[in-house]
């Protein structure tokens, strides 16, 4: 079978998930393309012999779309992906779910009503070869039970429309994902404090910024989150245990010596460092749909989830670095919880 998927928004994730579907991912086509500019959704479908209808709803309604990706703007997706589920069609849902915690709920409920998972969220370092490793050794037991998590988070620049709020709802939400899914854990209390702030940055901005986070069983997690540290893009993640710890290895590079020095090269941006990790999780989507099964990857659930978690952070960023604790709604059976 091939998955006939409809992309709602053509900008940059939208035209390189359109890439990966038709290029690198097997059993997938993209039939059809519509994005807020007509014009650009028309010449981007044209470039894979896709239609651009002029709505997502009628995309959505298409009989030749089977399974819909959402990557446009982040206050529209909640619409689209409800639309989704009330056509009974699976979607991917570029992060975040929703900009809100309600309109997140709003999705968490539709999907349960209609009685099975069809949302999956595009939270990709759970495909990440490294993660998946190291969530292999952590589950294993043979650490013994995680304690502390130290994590940091680089990027070399940002663009000026970054806000200091961003580095928890842009940034530290792929940490939060990724975290909550290695340890098996909730996490229930965020604090952000700011330490000296580097020359390198625009004037609004805060940064760099440390995150702390408690999880449900007790294990602690400190993240700093550095937008502006010129060097690259830079993703480290250490857990310890009782019996030892595991390390996120950096990515293959070769070594390379010359005029007294060796070095390896630093990726530049996320889609060098996630690159496979993007292939990956598109390969289990489509697999999934084609067999008609429920997704694999992060769910209405986990957005939900970092949704709260990252309102905490920022509320704890705007009110001066107190502990604030994450007000969670209980799990519902669906996504394996017992409410």
């Amino acid at each position: 079978m091939t998955v006939r998927v409809g992309v709602i928004g053509a900008g940059m994730i939208g035209q390189d998930h359109i890439r990966r579907l038709t290029e690198v991912v097997t059993g997938a086509s993209v039939t059809a393309v519509t994005d807020i500019d007509q014009a650009r959704a028309t010449q981007v479908a044209a470039r894979v012999g896709a239609v651009a209808p002029p709505t997502g709803a009628d995309l959505i309604g298409s009989p030749d779309v089977d399974a819909v990706l959402v990557t446009s703007w982040g206050p529209t997706h909640a619409e689209h992906v409800l639309a989704a589920i009330a056509a009974g069609k699976p979607v991917f849902c570029e992060k975040p779910l929703a900009t809100t915690a309600e309109d997140c709920l709003r999705i968490v409920e539709a999907e349960r009503a209609h009685g099975r998972r069809l949302v999956q969220v595009g939270f990709m370092r759970r495909f990440d070869t490294g993660y998946r490793q190291m969530k292999e050794v952590i589950s294993s037991g043979a650490l013994g039970a995680p304690l502390i998590v130290h994590c940091a988070h680089r990027n070399p620049t940002v663009p000026d429309g970054y806000t200091s709020a961003m580095a928890a709802q842009d940034t530290a939400v792929h940490e939060i994902d990724v975290l909550r899914w290695l340890l098996d854990d909730e996490i229930v209390s965020a604090q952000v404090v700011t330490p000296r702030a580097t020359r390198n940055r625009f004037d609004h901005l805060k940064d760099p910024q440390i995150m702390y986070f408690e999880t449900a069983s007790g294990v602690r997690i400190d993240l700093e989150v550095f937008v502006n540290c010129q060097y690259g893009y830079d993703i480290q993640c250490e857990t310890v245990a009782e019996e030892g710890l595991v390390r996120l290895p950096d990515p293959a590079s070769v070594g390379v010596r010359t005029a007294g020095r060796h070095g390896t090269a630093v990726p530049q941006d996320w889609k060098d460092r996630f690159a496979d990790a993007f292939d990956t999780e598109f390969r289990e989507w489509i697999a999934a749909v084609a067999a008609g099964a429920e997704p694999t990857g992060p769910s209405a659930w986990d957005g939900y989830a970092a949704t709260v978690i990252t309102d905490a952070a920022v509320r704890s960023l705007d009110t001066g670095g107190p502990v604030v604790t994450v007000d969670m709604k209980p799990r519902p059976a669906l996504y394996g919880g017992t409410a």
